[in-house]
């Protein structure tokens, strides 16, 4: 594993943990010498974890949209920027750069992406480790939806071991080097 797509928010969220957890994120990144490929913004814990990267000395390429860095959102000091015509073209390029993928605590657009990935994998289409960065207990109620899934009779019990979660930064980076596809059938 060589690069680490990043979803997460690009804002902040309340109080100082996810702030604290995307800096120690960040600095995992860099100290073991993994590119981060993120939005390319300077925003929210977005740009925070892009910082912290870079200053363990690792690489940060960016990969934004044309709408957002018209708007003035491009993080300037990053290895290696990209803009891209939207949002899908972002998530293309994000994926074909990456070795695998990690969702920090993020709105919307951060849930969306990492579910595209978890279900790419799922459905055989892609082979990379998807995680979750579980800061306080973030994910919790996500997960509690994924059983939800299951006891319904829409997801196979041994899918929800598709995807890595953990909240402690070098735990989730050694469970997505370590992780192994699951194979059994998507279809009850």
């Amino acid at each position: 594993m060589t690069a680490i797509a990043l979803f997460c928010g690009s804002n902040t969220g309340h109080g100082e943990a996810y702030r604290e957890a995307a800096t120690a994120l960040g600095a995992e990144i860099g100290r073991r010498g993994l590119t981060l490929v993120y939005g390319g913004t300077h925003k929210g814990l977005m740009g925070i974890v892009a910082d912290a990267v870079l200053a363990q000395g690792g690489a940060v390429h960016g990969v934004i949209t044309r709408r957002l860095a018209d708007l003035g959102h491009l993080h300037e000091s990053l290895t290696r920027h990209e803009i891209v015509d939207g949002m899908r073209a972002r998530k293309e390029r994000m994926a074909d750069l990456a070795d695998g993928f990690v969702a920090m605590p993020g709105g919307i657009g951060t849930l969306e992406e990492f579910m595209e990935a978890w279900t790419l994998n799922q459905l055989g289409d892609m082979d990379k480790p998807a995680g979750l960065f579980d800061v306080a207990g973030y994910y919790q109620p996500f997960m509690g939806f994924i059983d939800h899934m299951i006891a319904q009779g829409f997801l196979p019990p041994a899918h929800r071991d598709g995807i890595v979660a953990d909240a402690d930064p070098a735990r989730l980076l050694d469970g997505l080097i370590a992780f192994e596809r699951v194979t059994v059938p998507k279809w009850l």
